[in-house]
């Protein structure tokens, strides 16, 4: 029995699913399309239900600093091998939920679901989908943390009243800088909100 078998089929993402993160903490990493994993499980063990399936076994909130809220997310992830069902493979998400916009929250209608595809990835990793993204010793997550520390308050205050004064979106600074949400803002992104805001002003005639 090959038990490198599944793992070695499904380690390699192709380059349509794969995208550069452009910015927040974890900048440089590559984002996997969550419907390639769908389709990775469909193609080995069959159509999600019968070949596969996940259940929800936890759903739960965690209030943090500032009024900050997360939403989070426990599944058990099931697939059939040589006829046989497995053992529950498990995975654990998270999302914001609650976040603070010109201080004051804003709530993700979006967080359970996205807590939800986030356990899916983190269950997945251990049958070896999307293996050789991960298997990236020389840059981790927590080592770009370090080399971009995440915004401090006075620092989103500060993007916050130049939005207000330019009229920007939330919508639009996210896309602007590559963030989904408040807390993927480092310090290099407040850099680039800066000068971008500057730039905008110069452009407006704005002293």
């Amino acid at each position: 029995m090959d038990n490198l078998k599944i793992y070695n089929s499904v380690r390699e993402v192709p380059e349509e699913a794969k995208k550069m993160i452009q910015a927040g903490n974890i900048k440089g990493f590559t984002d996997i399309n969550p419907m390639w994993r769908i389709k990775t499980l469909t193609e080995q063990f069959g159509p999600c239900g019968f070949g596969w399936y996940s259940e929800i076994t936890k759903q739960w909130l965690e209030a943090g600093e500032d009024g900050k809220v997360a939403a989070f997310c426990n599944i058990n992830l099931y697939v059939k091998w040589g006829g046989e069902w497995s053992k529950p493979i498990q995975g654990t998400g998270g999302s914001a939920f609650v976040n603070l916009f010109k201080g004051s929250p804003a709530t993700s209608d979006e967080a359970y679901k996205m807590a939800y595809t986030d356990a899916i990835s983190v269950a997945c990793k251990s049958l070896g989908i999307g293996a050789d993204v991960y298997w990236n010793k020389d840059q981790t997550k927590y080592s770009e943390q370090e080399t971009n520390p995440p915004a401090s308050g006075v620092m989103i205050s500060t993007i916050q009243k130049a939005m207000e004064s330019l009229g920007i979106t939330e919508k639009q600074l996210f896309y602007n800088l590559g963030v989904r949400s408040w807390d993927e803002i480092g310090t290099q992104e407040f850099k680039v909100a800066m000068e971008k805001f500057d730039a905008e002003k110069k452009k407006r005639g704005i002293a």
